[in-house]
């Protein structure tokens, strides 16, 4: 019989493993997948009532799909555009330096520096090139789960609390409770947060004269857009156009717009503005939120955004589940009666 346990032991240890290493490259994707789909469950509510539940969640993921392709062609365009013109602007300072009256041990260190750093920065770039299939594979999973999460969602919600022991079902609901209060003021800071962050980048394009005002708004659109996508971030806009300025030879503006876009776009509004949303909205205190903020992304990089605030909340609903657990099993002495009181005196005994 024990040998018979430990063979199960390690068959399911090794299942178990094995799934891991499996499932480990689309962590991110399979859960962004699930958050946007959590997002949109309104939506969908609405929809399926007149298109049915399977119509419904196959057209949200035909338009997601429409929005992160365009996203997808327009970034790849952006990123070889801004790659070609940053490996010729390399190649053309190193010639530069070499036609300067420099010493000739200088020159020997940038002749030997150049034919080092040229092939490394090459082979960089060839591989951020051929990493393009392996995004396309997890935007391809971030997709299935999005439907599978909408289409499916009630039985998934049905599945959840089957799972849920009976012995402690009222901890369990108490959970889910606050997981769901989390990630709803979660997802609806990210709205508010994202709409603002498109407003202010066209602000910044005119404000530090990047474009007209047509492009200006293309910008803020694209960072709205790109703020609800992961793997992408509004960051991205501000810095194609710290790099334009830079191309340009225009190192003030480009300064000004990446200090603009870091405080007041991405990534500083999401540590400093999203928690005091969150917090309010869930009534958490705001150091929580921010820890929980900080240290998600610190271990689970992006994903931790929206994790590490969720577990700091479960984990405080455990330890006031705790403390009333304790205050039940503490025994209950009665009140000793106190020395200012008269005491009580036998009877005497009748002779």
């Amino acid at each position: 019989m024990k040998r018979e346990t430990v063979v199960w032991i390690v068959v399911i240890l090794g299942i178990l493993y094995a799934s891991w290493k499996v499932l480990s490259p689309f962590l991110s994707p399979l859960f962004f997948g699930v958050v946007l789909a959590y997002a949109v469950y309104p939506l969908q509510r609405r929809l399926q009532e007149k298109l049915g539940r399977s119509v419904s969640a196959l057209l949200l993921t035909v338009i997601i799909i429409g929005l992160g392709g365009a996203i997808t062609a327009g970034l790849l365009i952006i990123s070889a555009q801004v790659a070609s013109s940053f490996y010729r602007g390399v190649l053309d300072f190193i010639g530069w330096l070499l036609q300067q009256p420099l010493p000739p041990e200088l020159i020997k260190f940038i002749n030997d520096f150049s034919n080092q750093f040229i092939p490394r920065l090459s082979d960089a770039l060839s591989r951020q090139a051929f990493s393009i299939p392996g995004y396309l594979l997890q935007l391809l999973v971030f997709f299935l789960a999005f439907y599978y999460s909408l289409a499916y969602s009630e039985e998934i919600v049905r599945k959840i609390h089957a799972f849920l022991p009976e012995k402690n079902r009222e901890l369990g609901e108490k959970l889910l409770q606050s997981v769901n209060k989390t990630l709803s003021a979660l997802v609806r800071a990210w709205l508010l947060l994202n709409v603002a962050k498109g407003v202010l980048m066209t602000l910044g394009f005119l404000i530090f004269g990047v474009s007209d005002l047509y492009t200006a708004i293309v910008a803020g659109f694209l960072t709205l857009i790109f703020s609800f996508v992961p793997l992408f971030e509004g960051w991205m806009i501000w810095l194609i156009a710290a790099a334009y300025f830079v191309l340009q030879g225009m190192y003030g503006h480009a300064v000004g717009i990446a200090l603009y876009g870091f405080t007041l776009v991405s990534p500083m509004p999401d540590y400093t503005i999203r928690p005091l949303i969150v917090a309010k909205d869930a009534e958490l205190d705001e150091t929580l939120v921010f820890i929980g903020m900080i240290g998600g992304t610190w271990t689970m990089g992006v994903k931790g955004l929206i994790i590490g605030p969720i577990v700091l909340n479960l984990l405080l609903v455990l330890l006031k589940e705790w403390k009333k657990i304790t205050a039940r099993r503490e025994p209950s002495h009665p009140p000793a009666p106190s020395s200012s009181e008269p005491q009580p005196h036998p009877p005497a005994l009748s002779p």
